[in-house]
């Protein structure tokens, strides 16, 4: 099948420290990349499957297994249309975000203040409170997990939905108590969006996130796109697959409804992925970058999980929690994650970012709840094999490099007195002078003295951590400055590094 490098570079973004993966190592792992989708397609019997990479803001790689429909053998390309099912939240997550920019919704508003059917709902308990916008976005409303009833929701009319809110719900919890996936949450703030901009979810979407993102072959009535276009959705059953039957745009788009292209859906993962650093930029997005920085905000529901693919048995656990319409994961190896997956009657899906590195991976298939999650991590975790993936450094502010400065004249001298005015008001009153005197003269006694002008390693912009050659060995250490406007230091360690 083709491939396809497509040169968009949408979001690149000069004089800042944006992560800059390694291209050339990304181009020698993708035999292998390829051949984990390759595997997929056929080990999960799906009808055709694309995947991408986005990488310095913009799709690098692309490449289609199978066919867009097993009648007319249509071979599947970067601009086949799927739908991505789930994946479709963020879209709704950041147009709420995008109202809450605007001032006219606040997260912990109520969501019965904009969807007046809720308002006579029976609550479960006398003590429960009230469904903020905030529990709709986390899935914490206190709805049941709904997958199997809601995927078959999306073509509900919107009067009917109507007829639904105003009958009320029963809950499987008391909001705010427990995490339970819920795609009528989704539709909840559809409707939200609808109410509040005065226009159909859908419209709002395509006109505020699709149109200003060039998103040109996206949108949710799939019948208003040419046949040749599309992924027909199938399912695989007793070993045979059969067509499953086209669902219309509906109250509950947006918690599954989207239709898109790999083409079209890496420009949105680069402009996700940009809002990572937080910078002095102009601010061009469709929406703030702190906004989209707000899908990593997960809810205290925290888990602890394996990765998902072929190392998740050996790797170290992941703490994940549900943010705003994505998956959240510390992840030892590929650091801060944000992924997502999609499954649906007819199509499968899933998306992974790694913010530290600018990357992210996603896959789309067309067969019912076929997701692609395993291919997906196993190749971010080919590419920090490969060593392409390259973190994003922080930069050394002033604040830190004079107090930098100060601790090797410190070491130096053998003494904190030669820096008394860089010293925070703790900082004596944790160890005095003559203690700071014993520990330094130790530390010179066993490795001398020591290159006090290696490059600190920012950890922020007030912290930082150094390693110093020394005459017989090395030392290493951290500094840590106070939050003060002299920001002097109010920790320093050091210690002898071992070999």
């Amino acid at each position: 099948m083709k491939s396809w490098l497509a040169a968009l570079f949408l979001f690149c973004l000069p004089g800042q420290a944006i992560a800059q993966a390694d291209e050339k190592k990304i181009a020698a792992a993708l035999p292998d990349i390829d051949k984990l989708f390759a595997d997929y397609q056929v080990d999960s019997h799906a009808p055709g499957l694309v995947y991408g990479i986005v990488a310095n803001g913009r799709l690098i790689h692309a490449k289609g297994f199978g066919v867009q429909d097993l009648a007319k053998k249509r071979p599947v390309t970067a601009d086949s249309l799927f739908r991505i099912a789930s994946m479709t939240k963020a879209f709704t997550a950041l147009s709420i975000l995008k109202l809450r920019d605007e001032g006219k919704l606040s997260l912990d508003d109520l969501a019965e203040t904009y969807v007046p059917e809720m308002r006579g709902w029976t609550y479960p308990t006398k003590d429960s409170p009230h469904i903020r916008i905030r529990d709709l976005l986390t899935h914490s409303a206190g709805f049941v997990d709904d997958n199997p009833w809601g995927d078959r929701q999306t073509p509900l009319p919107q009067a009917d939905f109507t007829k639904m809110l105003a009958a009320g719900v029963p809950f499987s919890t008391a909001p705010g108590s427990r995490y339970e996936y819920s795609n009528f949450g989704y539709a909840l703030l559809g409707r939200i969006i609808a109410n509040v901009s005065g226009m159909p979810y859908r419209h709002y979407v395509e006109r505020t996130l699709l149109t200003p993102l060039g998103m040109t072959s996206s949108g949710y009535a799939v019948g208003e796109w040419p046949m040749e276009r599309r992924a027909l959705g199938y399912r695989w059953e007793e070993g045979r697959w059969t067509p499953e039957p086209d669902m219309a745009d509906g109250a509950f788009g947006a918690m599954g409804g989207l239709q898109t292209s790999a083409n079209d859906y890496a420009r949105w993962v680069a402009f996700l992925l940009s809002a990572w650093p937080a910078r002095d930029d102009a601010d061009g997005g469709p929406v703030s970058r702190s906004a989209v920085r707000m899908l990593a905000e997960g809810s205290n529901f925290l888990t602890v999980a394996a990765r998902n693919g072929k190392s998740g048995a050996t790797a170290c656990k992941q703490a994940a929690a549900y943010g705003f319409a994505m998956r959240i994961a510390q992840d030892c190896d590929l650091g801060l994650t944000l992924a997502h997956g999609g499954g649906y009657p007819g199509y499968g899906s899933h998306v992974m970012l790694m913010p530290d590195y600018g990357v992210g991976i996603f896959v789309f298939t067309n067969r019912t709840y076929n997701g692609g999650a395993g291919p997906v991590w196993d190749a971010a975790v080919a590419l920090k094999q490969a060593g392409a993936l390259i973190a994003r450094t922080v930069p050394v502010t002033p604040l830190l490099a004079d107090g930098y400065a100060a601790a090797g004249r410190i070491y130096a001298a053998g003494t904190v007195g030669v820096a008394r005015d860089h010293l925070a008001m703790n900082f004596l009153m944790d160890g005095d002078v003559d203690s700071w005197a014993k520990k330094l003269a130790t530390l010179k006694g066993e490795v001398g003295a020591c290159k006090t002008d290696a490059p600190v390693t920012a950890t922020g912009n007030l912290s930082g951590s150094f390693t110093w050659s020394c005459e017989k060995g090395r030392v290493a250490g951290t500094i840590l400055l106070a939050p003060t406007t002299t920001a002097q230091i109010q920790e320093f360690k050091i210690a002898i590094k071992a070999p």
